[in-house]
């Protein structure tokens, strides 16, 4: 008899406060100016929809922070692990992201990207995002600051 291991596809699921270590060791992997696990867990305090992609394992691939309040969502961070990048995990994580604001009742996700993240702007603009301004010295820089790129999406009614 042959065995055969069938890989389970990657689980999203609600990010527990065991989870913010690795979170905020991946984000720190990341980005050069990274959120602290302080700053995750007041997401998970006040209510924010945070998630993680877990693999095979149990080993975590990315997450996604999304607030929704009214009719509008706020794409707050939403990170692949560096390893598992160019896989298409972040884009599923942002349909996820879309569709449960879309049933929390938002018509509308908003986000910011600095305009350097070149595959992210490339993304949200293959996912229907446009740029609606800008939020000068937004970000932190090496060379002092950055602006952000403010982009929108209409998500139509649930």
């Amino acid at each position: 008899m042959i065995a055969r291991v069938i890989a389970r596809a990657p689980l999203l699921r609600r990010m527990l406060a065991a989870d913010i270590p690795a979170v905020a060791e991946m984000e720190r992997q990341a980005y050069e100016f990274p959120w602290t696990e302080g700053i995750f867990r007041d997401c998970l305090r006040v209510g924010y929809d945070c998630r993680v992609l877990e693999g095979n394992g149990g080993a975590l691939q990315g997450y996604v922070v999304l607030s929704v309040a009214v009719a509008e969502a706020h794409l707050l961070n939403l990170c692949v692990h560096p390893d598992r990048r160019r896989c298409g995990l972040g884009r599923d994580m942002l349909n996820h992201a879309m569709i449960t604001a879309r049933i929390a009742g938002a018509e509308r996700m908003f986000l910011e990207v600095r305009p350097s993240n070149a595959p992210a702007l490339k993304l949200y603009d293959e996912e229907g995002f446009v740029c609606i301004g800008r939020r000068p010295q937004y970000y932190r820089s090496r060379t002092g600051r950055e602006d952000a790129v403010v982009l929108a999406r209409e998500l139509g009614k649930a």
